[in-house]
């Protein structure tokens, strides 16, 4: 039922292979209780790990045991009569509660048909066992000291009928894997709030299945606010599955396969028996499915339609709003960054995480929140980076983003640009470099269909990727982290060759290319220039003979043109230009074969 597999849960500090390993004296309780609660484990779609091995060779732990002990995210150890007789079980148990302790796993004991004081404190058999291995002369003291830790946790002491007392435990495990996703304490920066208005949203106490669609740009919080309410509420249904890096994990191992992993979790049967007819009637479920970027992923959904029964709940987690329009879901929770407040908490958590003293850096820290915008994966990042460098070494930092942005950051935003249709990604670049904050409607819009964008479906869809915003009025934005990857994209390439990019708009990178004016360019194909200042002018000069050699130039714009007519464009594909205070008279001397849409003077 829980999932439990590297691509199911995030489970910090490790995946876990197993949902449950079994620890028992196989001479005990075998082929009865254990054959018994095994079964009743692997029908609630429980991942066990058992050892069937009947006769164990040598007095040394196989490696691969100890594995599996690492590897499960719930331990049970079943004490029974005989238990101690085996050393073999005391250094697995030995070898659990030091992963207890080490890797944060769940112990639960059994105490079958024996008091929990004898293990405790080693009475009767279990007293017995010791005497021997004493009289051996074993090292036994970590042995006593696993069994008395064991014997203090909370467990279960068997009484009754053995099917209501199976049905009892497998309920308590079933509750613990829903509720095993940990949230990073340090994350959870103003997530209060958003927690609370989520869970308005699911009006869990309605009847009906509800799909409610977390969106919003990458490392907005999404997951964050998915695993905080997944925690929060999973205890109130009948069976709950967090599906985390779908897009990811679809990628990698094919989505029919994934898909199957993710029915035979939600379905609870192994998934060679998905066509068995085990069903969800009768139960309210929770289903998250975290980081859907592609329709086709939801396929899943289509195929329970009708298993989830009144009162279950289906959370999704997209950069991409046509995911939720497709799929038709009931709400949709646009992510709110974070405000100054939030921001300073979350960045000086991590950043001031080795006792540096806050007071002394405040200015500096106020550079940084603003420069991460409330984005906060921005602000785990910078406050990483800066948790262990000394106020010369921020000072640096901050300097070297305004030329360099922190790769981690960029990668993780360019992921909504990568899932772009080619003539999607060149427009918005187009109005990451030049038309944020612009109007769309009427010069701009006229600059992108001269170029060939057809910018009415393009922009539609990069608000649905979270990618650019669009006011009432029609005003062009974007995350300042947005527009920063943008020019990234442009630049990450060859980041000192300006004559290499496809878009050019700094004076300084104007200014490299006029230095080398008479070289042919094939990738130049839109250039704007723009707050250069009348008094650089001669620094420019050679502008127009550069720009000549432009061979995919689409669109110019240019301010301050002093020649009496135009250069003599090798490109053919000029679409819209743009001349500003400039002294021109005719447009070029001679004749000229060239497309241009559109030619504007002011």
């Amino acid at each position: 039922m829980a999932s439990s597999s590297s691509s199911l849960h995030s489970t910090p500090p490790t995946s876990w292979k197993y949902d449950v390993f079994l620890s028992f004296r196989g001479a005990d309780v075998r082929n009865t209780f254990v054959d018994h609660f095994y079964s009743s484990l692997v029908q609630q779609g429980i991942e066990v790990f058992k050892d069937d091995e009947e006769l164990r060779g040598g007095e040394t732990i196989r490696p691969s045991l100890l594995k599996a002990i690492e590897d499960s995210q719930i331990v049970v150890v079943v004490f029974s009569e005989n238990y101690a007789d085996s050393s073999w079980c005391l250094q697995e148990l030995e070898h659990i509660m030091k992963c207890k302790d080490e890797r944060g796993q769940i112990v639960i004991p059994i105490f079958y048909h024996i008091d929990p004081s004898e293990v405790r404190k080693q009475k009767r058999r279990y007293g017995e066992a010791f005497a021997k291995y004493e009289a051996e002369k074993k090292n036994v003291e970590s042995w006593k000291k696993a069994l008395s830790d064991a014997g203090n946790l909370v467990g279960h002491v068997a009484e009754g009928r053995e099917t209501i007392f199976i049905e009892k435990i497998v309920s308590t495990i079933s509750q613990r894997l829903c509720v095993a996703i940990p949230s990073d304490n340090e994350d959870m920066v103003g997530i209060e709030t958003r927690l609370q208005a989520l869970i308005s949203m699911l009006a869990i106490d309605l009847q009906g299945v509800l799909t409610v669609g977390i969106w919003g740009l990458g490392g907005g919080g999404k997951t964050t606010l998915a695993y905080a309410v997944y925690n929060e509420i999973s205890t109130k249904f009948d069976g709950c599955c967090f599906v985390k890096n779908i897009r990811e994990e679809s990628s990698k191992h094919g989505l029919e396969g994934f898909q199957n992993e993710i029915l035979s979790r939600v379905l609870k049967q192994k998934k060679e028996e998905l066509d068995g007819g085990v069903s969800l009637r009768g139960k309210k479920f929770l289903l998250v499915l975290d980081d859907v970027d592609d329709v086709c992923q939801l396929k899943v959904l289509a195929s329970l339609h009708g298993w989830f029964n009144d009162g279950s709940r289906i959370i999704i987690t997209t950069r991409d709003q046509h995911v939720l329009n497709i799929q038709q879901v009931n709400v949709i929770y646009n992510i709110s960054l974070l405000n100054d407040e939030e921001a300073m908490k979350l960045f000086c958590k991590h950043a001031f995480c080795r006792g540096n003293d806050m007071e002394d850096y405040d200015i500096l820290s106020n550079e940084v929140v603003s420069y991460a915008h409330g984005l906060p994966l921005a602000l785990k990042v910078m406050g990483s980076l800066l948790c262990d460098k000394d106020k010369s070494e921020w000072v640096s930092a901050l300097a070297r983003l305004k030329d360099i942005p922190e790769d981690n950051i960029m990668e993780t935003l360019k992921i909504s640009y990568d899932g772009l249709k080619p003539l999607e990604k060149k427009l918005f670049l187009y109005i990451a470099c030049f038309f944020k904050r612009h109007l769309f409607h009427g010069e701009v819009r006229f600059i992108l269909e001269a170029c060939g964008l057809h910018p009415i479906i393009g922009v539609r869809r990069l608000r649905e990727k979270a990618l650019i915003t669009v006011t009432e009025e029609g005003w062009f934005d974007m995350h300042d982290k947005i527009q920063e990857m943008g020019h990234y994209i442009v630049q990450e390439k060859n980041p000192q060759n300006p004559e290499k990019h496809s878009m050019v708009w700094r004076p300084k990178d104007i200014l490299k290319i006029c230095a080398k004016p008479m070289e042919e360019n094939h990738w130049i194909e839109a250039l704007q220039t723009r707050n250069m200042g009348w008094w650089h002018r001669k620094d420019f000069r050679n502008l127009p003979c550069a720009i000549a050699n432009m061979k995919e130039l689409r669109w110019l714009s240019y301010s301050g043109f002093e020649a009496s007519s135009l250069p003599n464009f090798q490109s053919t594909k000029l679409s819209y230009l743009k001349l500003q205070r400039s002294l021109l008279e005719q447009l070029w001397e001679g004749d000229k074969v060239i497309l241009i849409v559109f030619l504007v003077m002011e």
